[in-house]
């Protein structure tokens, strides 16, 4: 049974869901848009016997949520842009590692310091890079407050599940606007983990995590089989919404916050008699490719809206095998688009 709904805003809400899902540790650092996060844990995760910790960097804690992970502990940090950068290097352990965890990015613009207004432009780090080496993390995109806290218990859950990092991956705007949401009863029941290095009582061998492998044929062993799991992921775990995509002829893509705008442009566009459609990919990585593959029968373009210079365009291109146009349209550095430049714009693809 669910809960009655509260008005909270993103950041708050993704907390309280964690703390819901069994988070038994927090590690962070504060830096704006997320530092609601951290506030919040700061003073829930003592009255539910958990602990919280601010670290003195964003380094430091990233290695604190290895050392928890590596006990089987259900354990989360966040960050914004430039922090999760500085946390790069230590993800790369976690998933060396297999460890579970959830990380957090309440993206700003960039690059570098850049500003503190809402962002997509970490799409890259997030899909594809994030950090050295061959491997990859769960990337869930939420579009609204419900979904902030609906994807923490989906991260926790699905991380333990595939033993690997999960981000969830929002942005200023969903990190601090306000919205009502509810929390639906969770058991936060994390699988055994035999694996874990809890003290074994002499009673089984002893756990080592480890991402160091000094014999190139071990790490290439160890990489293959991680990327056979990878394989089961991409079944299994792909996740996306269609809106108005049955005879839609130019299907406009977006994801998180963009997506909101992009639908309420897909609307007025339908008012109008144009055929557009949505597609919002609801996991980043693994991306949701067959959503696009299924539309191909009476799509003529894409259109991909987002807040950066077009980072998800290539993976839309791949997903339908250039088969269509891949548009773009979007702002960058922390401007956001509005429904009616998203208009103009599948007017304007409409008219060619």
């Amino acid at each position: 049974m669910a809960s009655e709904k509260k008005l909270m805003k993103g950041n708050e809400a993704l907390a309280e869901a964690a703390i819901r899902s069994g988070c038994k540790c927090y590690f962070g650092y504060p830096i704006t848009p997320q530092t609601e996060i951290a506030a919040y844990m700061s003073k829930r995760m003592p009255k539910v016997g958990g602990v919280f910790l601010q670290a003195e960097s964003e380094i430091a804690a990233i290695n604190m949520v290895y050392g928890a992970a590596s006990s089987g502990t259900r354990c989360m940090t966040s960050s914004s842009s430039p922090g999760i950068s500085l946390k790069s290097e230590g993800i790369s352990y976690l998933a060396g590692s297999d460890l579970p965890c959830v990380i957090v990015n309440v993206q700003r613009g960039g690059p570098g310091l850049g500003g503190i207004q809402p962002s997509q432009s970490d799409y890259y780090m997030a899909a594809k890079a994030g950090g050295h080496g061959d491997f990859h993390m769960l990337v869930f995109a939420p579009s609204s407050v419900q979904e902030m806290a609906d994807m923490a218990a989906m991260a926790f859950e699905n991380a333990d599940k595939y033993r690997m990092p999960a981000m969830i991956f929002a942005d200023g705007l969903l990190g601090q606007m306000m919205e009502p949401v509810e929390f639906p009863e969770i058991t936060p029941d994390a699988p055994e983990k035999p694996w874990a290095c809890t003290g074994h009582e002499m009673k089984r061998k002893h756990n080592i995590i480890n991402s160091l492998y000094l014999v190139p044929e071990e790490l290439e062993k160890s990489n293959i089989e991680r990327f056979k799991r990878y394989e089961t992921v991409e079944k299994e775990l792909c996740l996306w919404d269609e809106y108005l995509c049955g005879d839609a002829e130019i299907i406009v893509t977006a994801y998180g916050a963009s997506a909101r705008i992009a639908r309420s442009a897909v609307t007025a566009a339908r008012a109008e008699g144009i055929k557009a459609g949505l597609i919002r990919p609801k996991t980043l990585w693994p991306f949701p490719k067959q959503a696009y593959v299924n539309n191909l029968d009476t799509a003529k373009a894409f259109l991909s809206v987002e807040m950066s210079m077009g980072q998800m365009v290539d993976d839309v291109r791949l997903a339908i095998e250039c088969a269509r146009p891949v548009h773009f349209f979007g702002h960058t550095g922390g401007v956001v688009p509005t429904p009616g430049e998203v208009l103009e714009k599948i007017r304007e693809i409409n008219a060619k």
